[in-house]
């Protein structure tokens, strides 16, 4: 049985570390790219986790190495997600506050700017949830998850919400 000594306490600040780096750096450089991942979101996840590993278990390869560097994942991801529900000022500390992107039919482009969202790509949001324009969204905010909800009263068909697609909620008129 491996001593728990200098090296797996290594391994766990290390690993806790990266976590909190890895995050707060999603966090830095924007929210939108996690509601859809591109080729390039995907290639780029998994560039980085390739090159923190090693930041995380050094030279210790061994099978006990990895799952205490899994075990401080897992365990530091759980106390996050305790703290965001219990302390909601920490939450949003995190995770952001939903953005206004249009009300009325008007683009607020101050937001578009700040989340860094393109005509097109709001324009392209809106269709794909079955409004032909944006002056018929009375509504579009983007989440904190990174989902755009369209809410519409020309909008008439719910669709399924699926993971990491954009949410949809339809407004009965």
């Amino acid at each position: 049985m491996p001593n728990f000594g200098n090296g797996y306490l290594q391994i766990i600040f290390s690993s806790v570390t990266v976590y909190l780096f890895i995050l707060a750096a999603i966090r830095l450089f924007g929210k939108k790219e996690l509601a859809q991942l591109s080729v390039i979101d995907l290639v780029f996840i998994l560039l980085i986790s390739n090159a923190v590993q090693n930041a995380m278990v050094g030279s210790n390869a061994s099978l006990a190495g990895g799952l205490v560097a899994a075990s401080a994942l897992f365990i530091t991801n759980y106390v996050l997600k305790f703290a965001l529900f219990r302390f909601p000022r920490f939450g949003r500390l995190i995770q952001g506050e939903p953005l206004l992107l249009i009300y009325k039919g008007k683009l607020d482009h101050k937001n578009l700017s700040k989340a860094k969202i393109t005509l097109g790509e709001i324009k392209e949001t809106i269709r794909e949830h079955g409004v032909a324009t944006i002056e018929e969204v009375d509504l579009a905010i983007l989440e904190v998850d990174g989902n755009i909800s369209i809410l519409s009263n020309e909008f008439r068909h719910k669709t399924v919400r699926k993971r990491k697609s954009h949410k949809v909620v339809a407004k009965n008129a």
